[in-house]
């Protein structure tokens, strides 16, 4: 993959904060801009992405005050039993649109790239992102996405894999 398509324009610093981190982890990346969109499926389909190798990165937080990044398809949800499981706690629930502004404020709310190192917080993939050579997700910014090599991602970011999210009522890695 090649570095940057276009110059990183000051609005959007964030993107510039993930790019930093590709390079000093040695990720090679892409980055592609689009007109601004607001959810993981949106930008999936501006860009003429399949919506089952974007990633959301959606925040949560634990009974006793944890936080985390959960990674998981643009089609999926997280489910919050099972993340309370793999998370080891007796409740979990999303952030507030105000506490994900809180935890990450380089980041535009929804925008949070899948890398616990630069919030702080360890970051766990469900299972069916794990068979895709490449994935894609915001890069900091509503017009910024990121596309890296997954198994590059796994090791830079520290990802641990568990069984995350719901598709239509049923685990998503038994579509795979």
């Amino acid at each position: 993959m090649a570095a940057t398509i276009s110059p990183v324009r000051p609005e959007e610093h964030a993107a510039g904060v993930l790019v930093d981190w590709l390079a000093a982890h040695h990720v090679d990346y892409e980055l592609t801009e689009h007109a601004e969109t607001v959810t993981a499926r949106e930008t999936a389909r501006v860009e003429g992405l399949d919506p089952h190798r974007f990633a959301k990165t959606v925040g949560v937080v634990t009974a006793d005050g944890r936080r985390a990044l959960i990674v998981i398809e643009a089609t999926e949800m997280v489910d919050l039993g099972l993340a309370k499981r793999v998370l080891g706690t007796t409740d979990v629930r999303l952030m507030t649109e105000g506490e994900l502004a809180a935890f990450a404020p380089a980041f535009p709310v929804g925008t949070i790239p899948p890398v616990g190192e630069l919030v702080g917080a360890p970051v766990y993939a469900d299972f069916s992102l794990r068979e895709d050579p490449e994935i894609t997700f915001h890069a900091g910014s509503h017009r910024v996405t990121a596309t890296v090599e997954r198994a590059a991602w796994e090791r830079a970011a520290g990802v641990a894999y568990a069984a995350l999210a719901v598709t239509a009522g049923e685990p998503a890695w038994a579509r795979s």
